[in-house]
């Protein structure tokens, strides 16, 4: 059985995003965030083609995650650390643990646990002990391979990122850390002060654009695609779809396409994405529904029930359209997509 939806995905846009941000790492190597199933387009077919291509650090959220990767033998990072419930997979030693407070760093070394990574919040207020607490012998005796901090504001010219480099750097040398990582995806652009020894990009990898400076180098990597399920000719002043949201002053040819919100396209795009077939661009005509959005297809003449149509999907554009952040663009492709990489 095939979907009638399915996510066209570019292997070479992938990897050649992560060589351009390696390549604009400097010195520093250059990781991957795989989190969220990669983003949404599926992390162990994500992460494979980017060992193939390289990449040696790769970072998820939890050990659910971590585990669905156990068997492919990659150096991962588990970036919200290790609960009590989580030690017997964590001891098992398929990935290591990202520590991120005074009683995470307390469980692991009373379990005698090995290698692992620490956080260190420098400002967000979200995950990481305290610097004062790394100053301060927190981490003693702990085999840390990276310290890691996240930056608040990367993706804007903010005075925040300063601070926060400023304050990450002061803990040079006061671990026995191997590394050091602070830039993801927009730190990157920020420039070489902000790479120390490991970037850890996330959404450029996937065709998002975090600033303005990356929007040269990074390629779309994902485009949705769905089947026509019924064309049909709506009269003039007949509305289309819930509440009424667009009414064709002419007699419009528009055909129902098998997406929806349901699969991650937006209520947003409502009267506002677009569809290509060809050459030909087909609006988005009235509301998004669950399962079902409405394009014009007067440009298309030849478009018929089972034939596929391209969402427009540029992330930059496409969040301007819909109102949704390039980040939930990615992760909120649903699982009802095959996902067919080529």
């Amino acid at each position: 059985m095939t979907a009638p939806l399915r996510l066209r995905l570019d292997s070479d846009a992938l990897v050649a995003n992560w060589r351009a941000l390696d390549r604009l790492s400097g010195a520093a190597a250059c990781g991957a965030a795989i989190k969220a199933d990669g983003y949404g387009l599926g992390a162990r077919s994500v992460a494979t083609r980017l060992a193939a291509a390289g990449t040696r650090d790769f970072f998820v959220a939890n050990w659910s995650e971590a585990a669905a990767l156990g068997d492919l033998g990659l150096d991962v990072a588990v970036l919200h650390g290790v609960r009590a419930d989580d030690m017997p997979l964590a001891l098992s030693g398929i990935a290591r643990p990202v520590l991120n407070s005074a009683a995470q760093v307390a469980r692991w070394r009373e379990a005698g646990g090995g290698r692992c990574d620490v956080m260190v919040d420098t400002g967000i207020n979200r995950l990481g002990v305290a610097p004062h607490e790394v100053l301060g012998g927190l981490l003693d005796g702990l085999q840390i391979d990276t310290v890691l901090s996240h930056l608040a504001c990367a993706d804007e010219d903010s005075a925040m990122n300063l601070r926060q480099v400023t304050a990450f750097r002061a803990l040079q040398d006061r671990t026995t850390a191997r590394r050091m990582s602070l830039a993801n995806s927009a730190g990157i652009a920020l420039g070489p002060d902000y790479a120390f020894d490991l970037t850890r990009p996330g959404l450029a990898l996937y065709g998002g654009v975090a600033r303005g400076e990356l929007a040269a180098v990074v390629r779309q990597v994902v485009t949705p695609e769905a089947q026509i399920l019924q064309r049909r000719t709506v009269a003039a002043g007949d509305s289309i779809g819930y509440n009424a949201l667009y009414t064709p002053a002419a007699p419009m040819e528009v055909a129902i396409l098998n997406i929806g919100y349901a699969d991650g396209y937006w209520r947003g795009f409502s009267n506002a994405g677009v569809a290509a077939a060809g050459d030909a661009r087909l609006p988005v005509v009235g509301r998004v529904s669950m399962d079902l959005t409405a394009i014009c297809v007067d440009a298309a003449p030849a478009l018929a029930e089972g034939d596929w149509v391209a969402l427009e999907y540029a992330l930059p554009v496409a969040a301007a359209a819909s109102g949704m952040s390039q980040y939930e663009l990615l992760t909120g492709l649903g699982a009802r997509f095959d996902r067919v990489w080529g």
